[in-house]
């Protein structure tokens, strides 16, 4: 195991910009995610760590030792594809040791490695199978048992689930997550699914057009995000932006474009008047038949565990989610009051953080 270090990484394709002067410290055993809409570089990122895409600028250090020179093979990382790429005319046991095979190793001490990781992904009466014999879950955790056989430094996993139903990844990224406290490999994980990343990853990179917007803990960055775009990422479902000004004289509010106060908590960064947009998360509404506001409810989804409500706040679409189960139907109005405590301010024109 080692940690990995990325100093001022750029990669254009052609003229180009992917990704834009990246530095990061991955800690040893450390599993981190990389998050990000499309095309904002995170899997071309992975694939520079691999080997797998050259290095226009900077360095990738793997422990202490700079690898970006070193051809794939020789980094000692392993890749687990989106694809799973395992190879159709193999067993699961020939896949799972044809990379070992490949560098030479003895029959015993390919055997006994791929005993161990088929013991520990539950695929031991599987060996004998093809992967068209083996359902999507199952490919999967061959995938991974071949990248863990070669007891690499470190994993690098890019959007191993995004093939499977929704019921399998909750399984799956639950097995993954207790593999990595299993086995304490440093792990780098691409996913386009920010609730992955919040479930299974001790830091989470944000990501937007080849730069980094913010490095933290999960909840870090659910409860302090830097700026709108974090906030707007992380979380499902995601914040509301209510645009407004800056109110400070008396109780600091924000005047929403339709006439409306939303009380904030504290005074914020800002001068009286100023453009803002007001955050607040889908669970920090509450029904206040008091001073609620007036909100027009669009279309209601219980989930079970809570009612998620679509509503019209003035002029502005907002979701709102519930704990409790509520009998409010489409046309109704609910008199709604967001959570001064919980409530994010960001400038409306570079939206980074003011409160």
């Amino acid at each position: 195991m080692a940690s990995i270090h990325l100093r001022g990484l750029a990669k254009s394709f052609g003229a180009t910009p992917v990704i834009r002067g990246i530095d990061v410290d991955i800690r040893d055993g450390e599993f981190v995610a990389l998050v990000g809409p499309s095309g904002c570089g995170k899997s071309t990122l992975l694939r520079m760590i691999a080997g797998l895409e050259s290095v226009d600028a900077g360095e990738i250090l793997l422990g202490d030792r700079s690898i970006n020179d070193v051809a794939p093979r020789d980094r000692d990382v392993a890749m687990v594809f989106q694809n799973y790429a395992l190879y159709p005319h193999m067993t699961v046991g020939q896949n799972l040791g044809f990379g070992l095979k490949i560098q030479g190793r003895k029959p015993s001490d390919i055997e006994a490695r791929v005993r161990e990781a088929a013991d520990t992904l539950g695929l031991g009466e599987l060996l004998q199978r093809r992967p068209r014999q083996l359902s999507g879950g199952q490919r999967q955790r061959v995938a991974m048992g071949r990248a863990i056989v070669r007891q690499p430094q470190a994993f690098l996993f890019d959007e191993p689930l995004s093939n499977l139903d929704a019921k399998l990844r909750v399984q799956m990224r639950t097995e993954i997550k207790a593999l990595h406290q299993r086995l304490g490999t440093t792990t780098v994980y691409v996913t386009h699914d920010q609730v992955e990343a919040m479930t299974m990853a001790d830091r989470i990179v944000v990501l937007k057009d080849g730069r980094i917007e913010q490095v933290g803990a999960p909840l870090e960055l659910y409860d302090r995000p830097r700026n709108a775009f974090v906030a707007g990422f992380i979380g499902s479902p995601s914040m509301n932006f209510i645009p407004g000004r800056l109110q400070l004289d008396g109780s600091p509010s924000v005047l929403t474009d339709d006439g409306l106060r939303l009380p904030l908590a504290a005074p914020a960064q800002g001068a009286h008047g100023d453009r803002v947009l007001y955050g607040a998360r889908p669970e920090h509404f509450t029904i206040d038949e008091g001073r609620g506001l007036s909100a027009d409810v669009i279309v209601v989804e219980p989930t079970g565990s809570e009612t998620q409500v679509a509503l019209r706040l003035g002029g502005q679409p907002v979701m709102a989610a519930f704990r409790d189960r509520i009998g409010a139907r489409p046309g109704d109005r609910l008199a709604l009051w967001p959570v001064a405590a919980e409530a994010h301010l960001f400038d409306a024109a570079d939206g980074r953080r003011l409160n």
